[in-house]
């Protein structure tokens, strides 16, 4: 879903950067029972933080008067933080004075770092395993480049490395994951929505 095929009847909408992010959260809120479909929450992946502006113009108090909330990475925050801050929903007299206040969650450094950390090193090799791309993961990694990362930066450029991967590993990597263990990020998210 993008902005311009919004239903009328959203009352949130959930910003993030990425296609894979969005899938994540829509996983998570499965996973949590949820029904953001009868809830009226909408996921958006806005193709990059840099849009953040336009999504928030476009369905923050100056335009629908969507209730906003989102995720983003740590390296994004503060194109999160100007967006919110020009929309007069972060800073002074809104009550909220940080991105969390405001519904908006720090991935550090992004949604599949924190799923990775998460899982951890033994069970994503696993996971890597039951996708039928260990063969595939050893490979990348006696690649020169590869060698002498750590195993954690190695399986994070992985997921990145073929068109399609991040997307399809998102939900699978939470499905992978026990409900209690999500990224706090996500968890936060959940009960902020």
């Amino acid at each position: 879903m993008n902005l311009l095929e919004l239903p009328d009847d959203i009352r949130t909408a959930v910003l993030v950067e990425g296609a894979s992010d969005r899938e994540a959260v829509l996983e998570s809120a499965r996973r949590a029972g949820r029904d953001f479909a009868a809830e009226a929450v909408a996921v958006l992946a806005m193709g990059g933080a840099t849009n953040i502006v336009r999504y928030v113009e476009r369905l923050g108090p100056a335009g629908r008067g969507i209730r906003l909330a989102g995720l983003c990475d740590a390296a994004e925050a503060r194109y999160f933080e100007r967006a919110l801050e020009g929309a007069g929903l972060l800073g002074d007299g809104t009550g909220s004075t940080t991105l969390p206040e405001a519904g908006f969650f720090v991935c550090d450094a992004d949604l599949e770092d924190e799923l990775i950390r998460t899982l951890g090193v033994d069970e994503m090799q696993r996971f890597i395993a039951d996708q039928g791309e260990l063969d595939s993961f050893r490979s990348f990694q006696n690649q020169p480049a590869q060698r002498d990362r750590p195993i954690s930066a190695q399986l994070h450029r992985f997921i990145g490395t073929r068109g399609g991967r991040k997307i399809r590993y998102a939900p699978a990597m939470v499905q992978a994951i026990d409900g209690e263990r999500l990224p706090e990020p996500l968890r936060r998210l959940l009960r902020y929505v």
